[in-house]
């Protein structure tokens, strides 16, 4: 890579240190007036404890970016979740926490029995009238959607496994309104397990389901029927991880000869079944659905090695030219038959990740797929771009020298047809170096933005987010960081 990508990369993952809260004054083209509501986005907003850097992108404090939209105009706020490891950072430089991919100085005797901090930057969703900031090894956090403080983590009333693992990516019933979630347990023995929440907020545990070569898994999809999850090959090396010797994302090896295992998990009770099938490579799936005796799952699969991923994971503030561009990589179909057969159906070549659709489809066939698409000189996503899974069409919205987030679909009205809405998006404008807010046309998104809200700064490059209906109320007060919880 040049070190013009070098330069690119280096300026989607430079830190934001500063907690602002102001009404944006920039804004080209014109904010719907019916799209009203707030905007929740998380990713890390810095990889440093105080001066000392950090160099795995899953390990920068949880930064949550909050925009209130009130038909005519967007408020801008941002606040770190206070979890220990960031409290720890404000006083010191001190490398006190284990991280996914960063070791405490002093080698294996000081890492040995430690597991990875809760940084709580991977989503924030919505929950029992709150939010939850969400780190899959660990408990969530609650969040207050005002003012977006920390509340303090939260383990269900102790309905969590021994870990307190609760994946990054809950799922919702459309019909019920139900949660559901899982969690990876290493310890005491590897399994993973199952969640219901209801609408009163209260956690049921579902199915645990035991392995013994239990892989890493990031997402899952949800049918009327099943929990479906997609197993590909990763598993844990046991002595890398007993001994220490390596960072947790380093103790993790690819065994194509294991293959991917298709695991559904029935919503009901009863036993799960296990579909074997060639090793895959994906971190995040879209919707899945029953057909007849059939079940669908779409997802994003990934044309590279582990190794490379796990390398592009971990170049965050490294001076080095040669830092890997996204892989390639297809939005892909698996349909799995009752007799067990597995059969593959490409939607597009078009490489992208972070994978978006009409929320209101879920556990139902949807017709329209949205990803950020791959490319641009970060070498990561530059265009927003859609799929039409009915023509086959792939359309976008180009960029240019950007670094844009996930898509995330907003329905015109509660009961508009599918793909009647907007497409929201944050969007890392290099060439000024400043984030915008993006409002597109589902409908076209090769139009362009109907509306660009310019920020006073960058936003980091992160994961996901929500959009409630709710709007924010924009006068709250920040409550003072000595107030908060330590935990």
């Amino acid at each position: 890579m040049t070190s013009t990508h070098a330069t690119a990369y280096h300026q989607v993952t430079a830190p934001l240190l500063d907690e602002l809260d102001y009404r944006v004054e920039q804004i080209d083209g014109r904010l719907p007036e019916d799209l009203r509501g707030t905007l929740y986005r998380i990713g890390p907003g810095k990889h440093q404890v105080g001066r000392s850097l950090l160099h795995n992108v899953f390990d920068g404090d949880g930064m949550i970016s909050q925009f209130v939209l009130d038909g005519t105009s967007v408020r801008f706020r941002n606040r770190y979740v206070r979890t220990r490891h960031f409290q720890h950072g404000q006083h010191s430089d001190r490398i006190r926490y284990r991280g996914v991919g960063t070791q405490i100085p002093g080698g294996a005797l000081a890492n040995i029995g430690r597991l990875p901090a809760n940084v709580a930057n991977t989503n924030v969703v919505g929950y029992d009238g709150g939010l939850l900031a969400l780190w899959e090894l660990g408990n969530p956090h609650r969040i207050d959607p005002d003012t977006l403080a920390t509340l303090g983590p939260t383990d269900f009333d102790g309905k969590l496994g021994f870990l307190g693992a609760f994946s990054a990516h809950p799922k919702w019933d459309p019909v019920t309104g139900d949660m559901y979630n899982f969690g990876l347990d290493l310890l005491p023995t590897p399994r993973l397990r199952t969640y219901r929440a209801d609408r009163a907020g209260r956690l049921h545990r579902l199915a645990t389901v035991p392995m013994l070569d239990l892989p890493w898994n990031h997402d899952f999809a949800l049918t009327g029927r099943y929990l479906v999850f997609v197993l590909d090959p990763i598993l844990p090396n046991i002595a890398k991880i007993a001994l220490a010797t390596h960072s947790f994302i380093d103790s993790l090896d690819f065994k194509p000869a294991k293959g991917t295992r298709f695991l559904l998990v029935p919503k009901s009770g009863g036993r799960p079944r296990i579909i074997e099938h060639d090793a895959l490579l994906h971190v995040h799936v879209t919707n899945a659905y029953d057909d007849g005796d059939d079940v669908v799952v779409e997802l994003v699969r990934l044309d590279t090695e582990w190794s490379k991923f796990r390398r592009m994971v971990g170049t965050v503030n490294r001076d080095t030219p040669d830092i890997p561009a996204f892989p390639d990589s297809r939005l892909m179909q698996y349909r799995i038959t009752k007799s067990g057969t597995v059969i593959e159906r490409e939607l597009t070549d078009r490489s992208g990740e972070f994978p978006q659709y009409d929320w209101r489809r879920s556990t139902r066939e949807h017709r329209y797929s949205y990803l950020a698409g791959a490319g641009g000189p970060a070498g990561v996503f530059n265009a927003v771009v859609k799929v039409d899974h009915g023509t086959g069409a792939t359309t976008s919205c180009e960029l240019g020298e950007s670094s844009v987030g996930e898509p995330l679909f907003v329905p015109r009205t509660p009961d508009a047809a599918e793909d009647d809405g907007w497409l929201l998006a944050l969007n890392h404008e290099l060439t000024e170096n400043r984030s915008q807010f993006l409002v597109l046309d589902a409908r076209d998104p090769e139009r362009g933005p109907l509306a660009t809200a310019w920020l006073n700064h960058h936003i980091p490059g992160g994961f996901h987010g929500t959009f409630t209906r709710r709007i924010a109320t924009p006068g709250a007060p920040v409550p003072s960081p000595d107030t908060l919880p330590t935990h």
